[in-house]
């Protein structure tokens, strides 16, 4: 509820605007008006940002020779990051990397409030990042700065936390279907990645964001699709198996993906404090491989591009130009290789670097070399029926798209929408499903909601689990215990049990370390004993609790403990064993109840 106070520290013109809409426009029908306007912002936020990538690129690589290695590959890129870490140290002040995982922990927190900045400080960091040669994608970027667009404008009209979090989700899927022309991917992105459940409440207001972003996208860049592909051969049944294997393969890739993103993330985050050192290490691994592998400049579309429509071993070949494999085409499918397998250090030392950018242009990248590369070698080994390079080409793009974000329909709508490869959903599914449940066996999370998951905090489709993520352990504590000391006697401790509200006496020492805990039930027939108030200390008469929980114990882990132990009441220690409070097992259930109620409600 918005109080007086509020109102005055609101411009005059927009608490009028409130007090209008508020008598004239229905929450429903402004609802959808926010998600047009979201959907429009993120159109424009996509366009200007690859604009602005496109013309750095041209400004910096449009007079390189094909037929030549460049020495400004070794030199661009870590400009790149330097100016975009100067541009977040000293303007933004704040992390903006990993953009999706910052959407996911602003969804889970049950507030779905996303800084201001927010909005435009991921399109001008990506855009340096990228535009220097950045190997990562611009969509994790402009997924923060849609969903940014619509907690804000959520804030600005003090709506609630529910209404806030639909607008987030419109702005992810407005941003997807803005940049890739793909609002059915738009859409079930925000169901597989962002997890936000397709209500009637919400699926309206999403559509209407990805409809917009789409529409507003052709108006300003034309009709074309962003992967151009002509679709050779038509898919056979007995292309199943191959289809199959494809789909491992990518699944398997997928692992080697997300297991060494988070081996590198792990050896930058040791040199968070040193950002010259990270810049160095990070600059020179990237500045290495792009001169190198001139194929992890960027983004890395225009090498898909190649990939998708190339027929011949001349059109492939061309793939090595400016490398120092050019000339070599007997040394195409080890280039390839050595490039899918770099990919992800090329990404790694980006965003560790200094860099902004995300994971999602670089699984489409690696995708459409693990299909290339593995159609390559099943028709040179003649291992079966011959399958199209190109065809499979596509279909590991949605493979490692839906292994690396365990999202199988994202992967196949998107790829499907992206290059207008309809005829070739089929396939798609088989490749994408393979992939996901060969990645399931070995991940359980997607590479946004990893960090999350660890720390316990990614919320999900399970509604009682989700409940579970959006409590907080500082909420349910009851601080109001009465504690005694080790050596005191019965005598003493009636008074702490006849103004304890609970039934356990926490025994802790002079720091707050707890000892033990005496259930009052248990002592009755002693506390009644006048003769025996001086022969029983605290000591004597406590034992030890059946469980006890960290501060940092996740609530899904704190309520398989109450039921394993039935206990009523637990302990909660902090990391030195100081007693912070006690946990009742019917509060916590209560409050339990309360948000698997809200979270059912449309």
């Amino acid at each position: 509820m918005e109080t007086h106070t509020d109102r005055l520290k609101r411009p005059a013109w927009l608490v009028r605007l409130h007090d209008w809409r508020v008598a004239n426009v229905s929450d429903k029908m402004f609802l959808l008006i926010l998600a047009f306007l979201v959907g429009l912002l993120s159109a424009v936020a996509a366009y200007i940002l690859h604009g602005l990538i496109n013309t750095i690129v041209a400004l910096l690589t449009g007079k390189f020779q094909a037929d030549s290695y460049n020495w400004l590959y070794l030199v661009y890129p870590v400009i790149g990051i330097w100016l975009t870490s100067l541009f977040v140290r000293y303007i933004v002040k704040d992390n903006i990397s990993h953009g999706i995982t910052r959407i996911l922990y602003a969804i889970s927190s049950n507030r779905s409030r996303l800084k201001a900045h927010n909005t435009w400080s991921s399109v001008i960091a990506s855009a340096i990042t990228i535009g220097f040669g950045g190997s990562v994608g611009a969509e994790a970027p402009i997924v923060l700065t849609g969903s940014a667009i619509g907690s804000n404008l959520g804030k600005i009209f003090r709506l609630d936390n529910k209404t806030l979090m639909t607008l987030v989700g419109c702005g992810a899927a407005g941003a997807i279907a803005g940049i890739f022309k793909a609002p059915i991917a738009g859409l079930v992105f925000t169901l597989e990645v962002l997890m936000i459940d397709l209500t009637m409440a919400s699926l309206l207001p999403i559509l209407v964001s990805c409809v917009t972003a789409t529409c507003f996208t052709y108006i300003f860049s034309g009709n074309a699709v962003m992967f151009s592909f002509t679709l050779d051969s038509d898919w056979t049944v007995e292309r199943v198996p191959a289809s199959i294997l494809l789909g491992i393969t990518c699944g398997l890739v997928s692992l080697y993906f997300i297991r060494a993103m988070n081996a590198c993330e792990d050896m930058f985050a040791r040199f968070k404090d040193k950002p010259y050192v990270r810049l160095l290490i990070g600059g020179a691994i990237l500045s290495t491989l792009i001169f190198l592998f001139p194929s992890l400049y960027g983004e890395g579309y225009h090498s898909i591009n190649l990939l998708l429509n190339g027929r011949t071993e001349a059109d492939w070949n061309q793939i090595l130009d400016g490398s120092l494999f050019y000339g070599h085409s007997e040394y195409l499918i080890l280039y390839i290789g050595l490039v899918l397998l770099t990919k992800v250090f090329a990404t790694s030392a980006t965003n560790g670097g200094g860099g902004c950018g995300g994971t999602f242009a670089p699984s489409l990248f690696i995708g459409c070399f693990t299909g290339f590369l593995f159609s390559r070698l099943w028709n040179m080994h003649q291992i079966g029926v011959y399958v199209p390079e190109k065809n499979f080409s596509l279909l590991g793009m949605a493979g490692v798209m839906s292994g690396v974000m365990h999202a199988p329909l994202t992967g196949i709508f998107l790829i499907a929408e992206i290059t207008s490869g309809y005829n070739l959903f089929m396939p798609l599914m088989i490749v994408a499903v393979s992939s996901y449940l060969t990645i399931n066996i070995f991940e359980k999370h997607s590479i946004y909601g990893m960090r999350l998951a660890k720390q316990g905090k990614l919320k999900t489709h399970h509604t009682d689990h989700a409940a579970l993520t959006l409590m907080s352990l500082d909420s349910v504590i009851d601080r109001d215990f009465q504690a005694v000391d080790p050596d005191m006697d019965l005598g003493q401790m009636v008074h702490y049990i006849s103004r304890s509200r609970h039934r356990v006496l926490p025994v802790t020492d002079a720091a707050g370390v707890l000892q033990g805990e005496i259930n009052i039930v248990k002592i009755r027939h002693v506390v009644f004993r006048t003769e025996l108030y001086h022969h029983f200390r605290a000591s004597q008469l406590m034992s030890t609790p059946d469980a006890t929980l960290s501060d940092s114990t996740p609530m899904t882990q704190v309520m398989r403990i109450f039921e394993r132990t039935q206990a009523d009441w637990l302990p909660v220690l902090d990391a030195n064993n100081h007693l912070k409070g006690y946990i009742s097992r019917k509060r916590m259930y209560d409050m339990y109840r309360k948000m698997v109620h809200d979270l059912s409600q449309d």
